[in-house]
């Protein structure tokens, strides 16, 4: 769910316990008195994020029960599978926003950071990011945070802290691109998680026609401005991809013939096959339509390097970038889009990191040995595979003594007949990217994100219990647009559909999902206008 990315992110947290009750005592004198004197006898549910997870949930309480308040850098929910079509100007980029801040919902918010939190007092410490910083000429500058993983290094000035309590905390902060430490990736790339990335890349490729176009372009330059490189075989990169040629093929051909000719597409990926996700008479239908476009596949490639400049002449390189692969050495090419594995959330690998205080009202140990918690440190339950927070079937997290996971890693486990104390906490819950059921592994998608928010929003309202049935995801089938209005499908029990139905049918399911009823609307007319007139490329 990128382009994020919702986040509570911090580029720089390691909090410790004396320094986050420091903080507990430096609160303002009014933070948040008007939020409390709306609340009357409901329980409060902060929600961290405002991905699908966190915009979904807050949308899903009931407001007579519960205040809903969202907490994210993000003023707005991106709808994360329309952003490749944004970013070539298929739809404008207003469609897939929708206000966390609405009319009629009921839903508080606060723009701002999660910097630590207290399970025991249940009381988050929250850092204010509504305020951009202005860069040079007043411009405003993008938060770190919707740069993906490049707020791990742009993100260093804090805002101003205050306090927010809890009674139920929701943490959906989702996760960043992944760059595997590739160097060169996370300063010169291009992500698709939020719509700030779709921005960009529009931006740029409008860029590098513009530049290309010009007579004191060399061919040398002219080749590499033109080479767009899509790194990652899943369906983000293979849409985004789709969307660029169509773009190339029927709009830019109308306003550049002389360059169109000279465009290179190229995917790249590590693994043997591209589309791993569907059935493989479905991906080769997609290869096949891709090679007849002119769209190389490569894959088995390992990305070396991405670096700005030509090679061998960086001061003449009109924005370019230079791509090393193990496979082809280095050469030139206009933009890379990076598309491939996520990374998880600062938030979750730094200020989650310790439990200050057992939190004793709201935790249950579930050993049958007599654990004294008080005596214990404990820390939040991470999956060993990406570090994510392990819930149970209801979304809950759980806890683990802090030298169970210092055993675990030394090889040092304690005898089979000693079960390990874990505690589950029945008032914090993880979403999205950053959860892990212990009972069943799930994909990193929105449609997943999506059902466990609604789930757990009407088990929520209903009253959730531990003899609440626990979540059951159910598989929908999985869309994605090969171009040249053709799309591949496979639902559930192994239907395959691919060609023009398949893009009928997903348009029609992006349509349905679309939350706001503005954007249902806004969505078709810019469809329409873009195949009376043509797509808007115009560089702003």
């Amino acid at each position: 769910m990128n382009r994020i990315v919702e986040s509570s992110a911090k580029s720089s947290l390691n909090i410790r316990p004396s320094t986050f009750f420091s903080r507990m005592f430096r609160r303002n004198a009014s933070t948040t008195h008007e939020l409390d004197a709306t609340k009357g006898d409901r329980e409060r549910v902060v929600i961290l994020g405002s991905g699908w997870s966190g915009f979904v949930l807050a949308r899903q309480l009931d407001t007579k029960k519960f205040q809903p308040v969202v907490v994210s850098p993000r003023s707005y929910f991106a709808f994360t599978p329309l952003l490749a079509s944004t970013a070539v100007g298929t739809l404008e980029f207003r469609t897939t926003l929708e206000s966390v801040r609405a009319r009629r919902t009921g839903v508080e918010f606060y723009q701002g950071w999660a910097d630590d939190v207290n399970f025991n007092e249940k009381r988050l410490i929250i850092e204010e990011a509504a305020r951009r910083p202005t860069g040079p000429a007043g411009s405003n500058m993008i938060p770190a945070v919707e740069q993906g993983e490049k707020a791990l290094a742009t993100k260093k000035k804090k805002g101003q802290l205050f306090d927010l309590s809890y009674d139920k905390l929701v943490v959906a902060v989702g996760c960043y691109s992944q760059t595997f430490g590739t160097p060169g990736v996370r300063e010169n790339a291009f992500f698709l998680k939020d719509v700030t990335d779709a921005i960009k890349i529009r931006r740029r490729i409008l860029e590098c026609f513009e530049t290309a176009v010009l007579p004191t372009t060399s061919p040398e330059l002219k080749a590499a401005l033109l080479n767009f490189a899509i790194v990652g075989g899943g369906p983000t990169g293979i849409e985004f991809a789709a969307e660029l040629f169509d773009l190339c093929k029927e709009d830019l051909v109308k306003v550049y013939p002389a360059l169109i000719p000279h465009v290179k597409i190229t995917i790249y990926d590590v693994a043997p096959k591209i589309l791993p996700m569907f059935d493989s008479k479905l991906a080769d239908y997609a290869l096949k339509l891709f090679d007849r476009d002119g769209i190389k596949i490569k894959t088995e490639h390992h990305i070396q390097n991405l670096q700005p400049g030509l090679p061998g002449n960086p001061a003449n390189s009109g924005g370019c970038y230079t791509l090393k692969t193990k496979e082809e050495g280095e050469f030139g090419v206009g933009m890379c889009v990076w598309s491939t594995g996520l990374m998880m959330n600062p938030f979750i690998q730094r200020a989650l990191d310790d439990v200050h205080i057992y939190p004793t009202r709201s935790a249950k140990i579930s050993a049958s040995e007599s654990t004294d918690p008080a005596s214990t440190q404990w820390s939040l339950k991470r999956s060993p595979r990406n570090g994510g927070l392990m819930v149970d079937d209801k979304f809950r997290v759980k806890l683990v003594p802090r030298d169970s996971i210092a055993s675990a890693s030394t090889s040092k486990s304690k005898s089979p007949d000693t079960p390990t104390p874990e505690a589950t906490m029945h008032d914090v819950f993880a979403l999205g990217d950053v959860s892990v059921l212990e009972t069943v592994q799930l994909p990193a998608t929105a449609q997943v994100a999506s059902q466990e928010a609604k789930w757990l929003g009407k088990a929520l309202n209903r009253g959730l219990t531990d003899d609440t049935r626990g979540f059951k995801y159910s598989d929908m089938g999985v869309l994605t647009y090969v171009g040249g209005m053709k799309a591949i499908m496979q639902g559930k029990g192994g239907t395959e559909i691919k060609g023009r139905t398949a893009w009928l049918i997903w348009r029609g399911a992006y349509l349905t999902k679309t939350i706001s009823w503005r954007n249902k609307l806004l969505i078709p007319i810019y469809w329409a206008i873009n195949w009376c007139f043509g797509r808007d490329i115009s560089r702003f």
